[in-house]
């Protein structure tokens, strides 16, 4: 009986070993596996950045200035023939020189490489080790909880930063796929990848440019290079040589890859293929930007540094101290410097980062808002300065005619875009069209005169065609003129298309009854010097030049594009129209004086960017005048004056820095100038949000603290290069992100502040209990509850607090704002005595009251939970009192996560099963008053510092100053 009794036992104690041993392999394999990842993760970011300075150091070759060139020089540098082209034999051998016309590959990161990045975060080192204290302490459960937290951590990091930047990829889907070329004196397709330099292109109407061509023979050609330009309005190209400074905008006889023919033909020899076209040395900017570190990651890096030194540096004196001084054993007083550890150490702390920025991700994706990266979120809260793009960002990208000039008065047209809704007013009042007959005459010719068309679908309003004529046609339909009717009644008979060598477009429309008349739209200038008369309210006068010429200007200056129209009558039943049929008679009639104008929304958002001590710049490859003028209405600072690009290239860093301190806009810039000035700024010290929608953005928006890229009208590249993306398009959701960054950094201080205290109050007691030889009042596993289970769910309720009222009302807070201000400092090293005192405290005087020891730690336990409870609603307002009910619980997150942790403190403090565990004894209703006490009396000592702050001293921290109203950023 006994030999078998000894046999289970022997079974029993073989099982347990087995059990026992199992699970510290497990947990050692996670501990050793979890930290060879976290090396992997830094040796890979190290190889990373040095690539990627390698990579910086090499420059694109300078090309040549085909622009400057006359076409007959560019053919014969290039040895080919316009009327034949070239060979396919010297097709081929140019192709293995030049290499295919298609942007390099790049190998994007591996899904495994990506889920690696995510350890390389010293507070994961911190957790890890943490990790393996407890293990060494055989507490697995804990272990276990730890890893999870790690592993947890890097998954919703990995599946937050979403796919790897992919911008290279998206700015190849923009090149065309086939080209129509002359080789050996044929046209044939091919594929746009077998392009070589020489090669003669054939564009028309439709035709994406599949490589860069120097324009030879041009006939109507309009091309849009928004992607490239920010132009809202196809440009208008023409064969002759430019001068050689010419930005990328005025290089007019230059036809490049990715931009599309809205209108006309014309033939162009390839002068580029692959990177050495705009787009692929847009595509190697974007390759070579160095995208930075965002502030919080900065922040918290250092923070990690310093707790991580700081427990080192603390434990090694406590333990030399014990054994020393006090001459404990060796083993018992490691175990009780590792439990010091695990108090300091706020293991909790990652995974509040990464909640609190995820529900400020989930916030900004319901206000149209998507964020690519989760460490963006917090970035915006930190941005001093806008860099916007023009248009389709602070204006619509929707031509609206602003003004008629007709008889010597200026009729304003209200409504934008291309609703038809809007009034004509004159000095400001309202008149109606139908009773004008000149404004009428005006309007109906812009309508017979035009292409475009209008659609009514699902409520909303589509136009097709060319958008300048697109808004005369709005214009018309806000005046009750409808095409459709006004066709029938005076269809159209001939026409001559407008071109560059006559600069109008001339229609021959008759009614029913065999009139005819001869309606003229163009440039003004042109239509001036063809009209002998002009329309007045008394009838058809001479022309008065002068006049109409100071009518141009003055429209110009507003940055209105200007166009001219005209009629005369022409011969009953006339059915064809000539250019000799305009050479008397043309009855001039007015001006439209057209713009794309800015969102309404935009201009409350800048100025609320003011009043939040933002400063909003716009960098635009527009004209400087459209700019301006853009500027003004937006009220931005001196917008007056703006920086082109040819003087920014006339500039040293050091003149353009002190310049842009003064200087909100910039126009006729490339993507180089982009760049070059958000570069600039942020080594002023400046966090720089970049707005745009182009591919010309792309390389700015990487490299900027913030990219953030229009969704709509945006393109791929500029929505992969991005950190965030604006669904509906509109500025003012950037102020909306502004705001929810503030909260969520604030909010983040908060939890810091929150959890840093409990750990000091638990740290502090330990180190009491070993300078003075007392027992510890707190087990090292009682403190693992108390910072895996009621500390984080506490914290978290914090990462839902709303906005304060003035949080758009400060300035924003410096780059390099620590995370602990002085103030924050106190603060932690006040709560955290009060802690210690609280917790030691209850611990001694239980224990003189005759309570076990077992008891008096349990008392301790809740203690130090009951005073987090109470320091909840505390923290929750750094500056202003809580001693407010309804301010106090205004937040369902706090509600609910107070009421969970008494219900697991309870738990805790009850269920058999946790006695196992935790060692714990139940709470009589004696020491739970006593308990309760405590908390209400840490609750009103913090509340009454906050009452002597308030009263005696300034406020405490940089964001506690709110912004003089108007203050802008400046560069620090």
């Amino acid at each position: 009986m006994n030999d078998q009794l000894n046999w289970k036992m022997i079974l029993h104690s073989a099982d347990a070993l087995i059990s026992d041993n199992l699970i510290a392999l497990i947990a050692g394999l996670l501990i050793i596996g979890l930290f060879f990842l976290s090396g992997l993760a830094w040796l890979f970011i190290k190889n990373r950045h040095k690539q990627e300075s390698e990579l910086k150091k090499e420059s694109l070759p300078e090309p040549l200035a085909w622009h400057a060139m006359p076409a007959e020089v560019v053919l014969a540098e290039l040895k080919t023939n316009p009327d034949q082209g070239i060979s396919d034999e010297e097709a081929q051998k140019r192709l293995t020189r030049y290499g295919p016309n298609r942007l390099p590959e790049q190998k994007p990161r591996s899904a495994l490489i990506r889920f690696i990045s995510q350890f390389h975060n010293l507070l994961i080192y911190v957790l890890l080790a943490t990790a393996a204290i407890t293990a060494m302490l055989d507490h697995w459960a804990d272990t276990f909880v730890i890893l999870g937290v790690v592993l947890v951590n890097s998954i919703i990091g990995y599946v937050q930063e979403g796919k790897a930047e992919d911008a290279l990829q998206a700015i190849k889907k923009m090149l065309s796929s086939h080209a129509l070329v002359l080789r050996n004196d044929k046209k044939t397709t091919i594929p746009a990848a077998n392009l070589v330099p020489g090669d003669i292109v054939m564009l028309q109407s439709g035709d994406k440019v599949p490589a860069d061509l120097r324009l030879i023979t041009v006939k109507n050609l309009q091309i849009q290079e928004a992607v490239l330009t920010g132009e809202s309005v196809p440009i208008e190209k023409r064969h002759q040589e430019v001068v050689k400074d010419a930005v990328l905008g005025d290089r007019f006889n230059l036809a490049y890859s990715g931009t599309l023919v809205t209108f006309g033909q014309a033939k162009g020899v390839v002068v580029g293929t692959g990177v050495q076209t705009e787009i692929g040395h847009i595509s190697q900017m974007v390759s070579q930007v160095q995208t930075l570190t965002t502030p919080l990651l900065l922040q918290m890096a250092v923070f990690a540094r310093w707790v991580t030194a700081a427990v080192i540096v603390l434990s090694g004196l406590v333990f030399a101290f014990g054994i020393i001084v006090r001459g404990g054993d060796t083993v018992d007083m490691f175990m009780t410097v590792v439990g010091l550890a695990v108090a300091a150490i706020p293991e909790g702390l990652p995974a509040i980062l990464t909640v609190t920025l995820a529900i400020g991700v989930q916030s900004l994706a319901r206000r149209n808002a998507i964020i690519r990266r989760l460490p963006a979120v917090e970035t915006l809260g930190a941005v001093s300065i806008i860099c916007s793009d023009k248009t389709g960002t602070l204006t619509r990208n929707e031509m609206t005619v602003s003004s008629i000039v007709t008889q010597g008065r200026t009729i304003d047209i209200t409504g934008t875009g291309y609703e038809p809704a809007g009034d004509f007013q004159y000095a400001g009042q309202s008149i109606a069209p139908e009773t004008d007959s000149t404004l009428l005459a005006t309007l109906q010719t812009a309508l017979y005169c035009n292409d475009s068309t209008f659609e009514l679908a699902d409520g909303t309003c589509k136009i097709h065609g060319d958008p300048m004529e697109a808004a005369l046609l709005v214009a018309a339909l806000k005046a009750g003129l409808y095409s459709d009717e006004v066709l029938k009644e005076w269809p159209r008979r001939d026409l001559i298309p407008f071109e560059s060598e006559h600069k109008f477009m001339a229609t021959l429309n008759h009614n029913h009854k065999g009139e005819a008349m001869i309606h003229v739209k163009g440039a003004p200038e042109r239509l001036l010097a063809m009209c002998p008369l002009e329309r007045t309210a008394t009838g058809d006068q001479p022309i008065n030049l002068d006049a109409w010429h100071e009518a141009i200007e003055s429209l110009a200056k507003q940055g209105q594009r200007v166009l001219g129209v005209a009629y005369k009558s022409a011969k009953p039943h006339q059915t064809e129209l000539s250019f000799n049929d305009l050479d008397d008679g043309l009855i001039f009639l007015g001006l439209f004086g057209l713009i794309d104008p800015p969102r309404s929304e935009a201009i409350a958002a800048v100025n609320e960017c003011h009043n939040a001590g933002i400063r909003v710049k716009m960098i635009t490859g527009d004209h400087e005048v459209t700019a301006c003028s853009i500027a003004a209405q937006l009220n931005l600072n001196n917008s007056k004056e703006a920086i082109t690009g040819k003087m920014l290239d006339t500039m040293d860093d050091e003149a353009l820095l002190n310049r842009v301190q003064e200087i909100d806009v910039f126009a006729r810039v490339s993507p180089e100038h982009k760049l070059r000035l958000v570069t600039l700024l942020q080594s002023g010290g400046a966090i720089v949000a970049m707005t745009g929608d182009g591919v010309n953005d792309a390389p700015a928006l990487r490299r900027a603290d913030v990219g953030i890229a229009m969704g709509h009208k945006g393109t791929e590249a500029a929505k992969e290069a991005s950190e965030m993306v604006i669904t509906d398009d509109n500025f003012a959701t950037i102020v909306h992100a502004v705001k929810e960054g503030r909260t969520v950094y604030e909010n983040l201080k908060k939890a810091v502040v929150f959890l840093l205290p409990v750990n000091g109050g638990e740290s502090i007691s330990i180190i009491i209990a070993i300078l003075f030889g007392f027992t510890l009042p707190i087990t090292p596993l009682q403190i693992l509850w108390v910072n895996m289970v009621s500390s984080v769910a506490l914290a978290m309720a914090l990462a839902f607090d709303p906005p304060a009222p003035d949080i758009m009302q400060r300035p924003p807070r410096p780059a390099n704002e620590p995370i602990l201000s002085g103030f924050l400092v106190w603060r932690i090293c006040l709560v955290s005595s009060l802690f210690a005192l609280g917790i030691f405290g209850i611990f001694e005087w239980s224990q003189q009251q005759g309570s076990s020891l077992e008891e008096a730690r349990t008392y301790a336990v809740n203690t130090l939970v009951m005073m987090e409870v109470f320091y909840l609603l505390s923290v929750r307002y750094l500056r202003a009192s809580a001693l407010n009910f309804q301010r106090m619980f205004n937040s369902h997150a706090v509600i609910y996560a107070v009421g969970t942790v008494i219900t697991l403190q309870l738990i805790f403090t009850y269920a058999p099963f946790m006695e196992q565990f935790f060692d714990t004894r139940p709470v009589d209703f004696v020491h739970g008053f006593e308990i309760l006490a405590i908390g209400l009396i840490v609750f009103g000592l913090l509340e009454l510092e906050k009452g002597v702050r308030r009263k005696f001293f300034h406020p405490v921290t940089p964001n506690d100053k709110p912004a003089r109203p108007g203050r802008t950023g400046t560069i620090r």
